[in-house]
């Protein structure tokens, strides 16, 4: 349900519990070029002609040992170091920097990583795309972009945060006999939507999960409708809308099963539900209202779009889950969204560092991140959830989940799972948020 992934630190202690180390080093350094030259020849089995980029360290001995391997299967496989010439071939191994990589790439090793990415035939990655952070995802100068990658013990983190994860490719983890220990980040996979209670026998509708969605201002009703439809094809059993007045006629139109109430009844349409999401299509200037319902609502709440806009960190008894894309989260920290997206990781610890809360961060890979718990990272992604309102859907299935009693940060992660999963049950182009909720329920039928 929740795979470890592994950061260059926990990689080195998993080596350093293996019996015999460093002694035994050579040994799984076999094991590593043995599984490196196997996925080359199942995979590419008519690639004769190989090349090895092979830098001085444990992972350009992987690479080596690969390419001997290969050897000895009738191929011509030739090493190149740093400084050296690529040939023409019919296939790369990229062995110049392993999981303790970090930082920019000297001259010499940059050059021959733009020369692999220049040679026009696959790229098979030993453990990580050479130039990209294994701990964060993170690239500050050249990297390989890797058709696949044959990553040692389990995942790495790097492999599946941005920007790292659009460099790995394929990633294929080789058993080489190591011993799995405590991770702070894990990968969220499809199984997390097991955990998720549905409706029972027994159950009545406020039971089931009863919803309070705040938002909705003129011009921004679709926000509101989409945030309450998906609550309720998330398996809510009850959901509310408190909007402004005069788009209260909108929302009927619009809405059947809510029911639908003026903004100013907010604080008392609370106290029949069991989560609270505030902020799609609110507007900016109601920024004393989500101050008001974050500090005398003690209920779980989801804050998103509008509600973000110049959010202060408030103490609350209830779980928050805040909802950021880059662009929101860089706001939050006083950083661009340019940075956000290099460093994601970074600026989602910084957020909840300062709002000492679960902060889920939007985006090809979503990720989630509570004090003191692990980093939960989904990567089930489609290109086709970039489009208009996708952000207010999540904000209603993580309200539904909140409601049926999930932890907040497994709500959250569990959320970003169902809604891709959705996204994945039909045609994929021209696909817009409201498609996504009508397969909502096949996705929580079928986890």
């Amino acid at each position: 349900m929740l795979e470890p992934l592994y950061s260059a630190d926990e990689m080195r202690a998993a080596e350093a519990r293996y019996p015999g180390y460093p002694e035994t080093v050579p040994e799984l350094m076999d094991r590593a070029g043995r599984a490196v030259a196997n996925a080359v020849a199942e995979r590419y089995p008519d690639a004769h002609f190989v090349a090895a980029a092979c830098g001085r360290g444990s992972n350009g001995g992987d690479g080596r040992i690969a390419a001997e391997i290969l050897r000895g299967l009738g191929r011509e496989a030739l090493v190149v170091e740093p400084g050296g010439e690529l040939p023409a071939c019919e296939l790369v191994i990229d062995a110049l920097f392993g999981t303790g990589f970090h930082g920019e790439p000297r001259p010499e090793a940059a050059a021959l990583i733009e020369a692999v990415n220049d040679a026009g035939c696959p790229i098979v990655a030993v453990d990580v795309p050479s130039g990209v952070d294994a701990s964060t995802g993170e690239i500050a100068g050249a990297a390989v972009r890797a058709d696949v990658t044959v990553t040692m013990h389990a995942p790495k983190v790097g492999l599946y945060v941005s920007p790292g994860r659009f460099h790995a490719g394929e990633v294929v983890v080789a058993d080489i006999g190591l011993e799995h220990g405590d991770t702070q980040h894990r990968l969220a996979g499809r199984d997390l939507l097991g955990v998720v209670p549905l409706r029972a026998p027994g159950d009545h509708k406020y039971s089931a999960g009863s919803v309070l969605v705040v938002g909705g201002a003129p011009g921004t009703t679709g926000a509101v409708c989409l945030t309450a439809e998906a609550a309720f094809r998330a398996d809510a059993g009850y959901v509310t809308v408190c909007a402004p007045k005069e788009v209260l006629p909108v929302i009927e139109a619009r809405l059947l099963e809510p029911v639908k109430r003026p903004l100013e009844q907010a604080l008392e349409a609370a106290e029949r539900a069991k989560a609270l999401a505030v902020g799609p299509g609110l507007g900016r200037e109601q920024k004393e209202l989500v101050r008001r319902l974050l500090a005398e609502v003690d209920l779980p709440a989801v804050v998103d779009a509008d509600a973000l806009y110049e959010l202060e960190p408030a103490e609350r008894s209830a779980p928050t889950v805040l909802t950021p894309h880059e662009g929101e989260l860089g706001r939050l920290i006083g950083e661009e969204s340019s940075w956000v997206a290099a460093h994601r990781l970074a600026a989602l610890r910084r957020a909840v560092e300062r709002f000492r809360c679960v902060v889920l961060l939007k985006g090809n890979d979503t990720i989630v991140a509570a004090p003191g718990e692990p980093t939960l990272v989904t990567t089930l992604s489609t290109p086709s959830l970039a489009t208009a309102g996708t952000g207010d859907v999540l904000t209603g299935i993580v309200a539904a989940f909140l409601a049926k009693g999930m932890e907040a940060p497994l709500a959250a992660a569990a959320a970003a799972v169902a809604q891709n999963a959705a996204a994945r049950l039909g045609p994929q182009a021209g696909l817009v948020a409201s498609d996504v909720i009508a397969r909502l329920p096949r996705a929580l039928d079928e986890r």
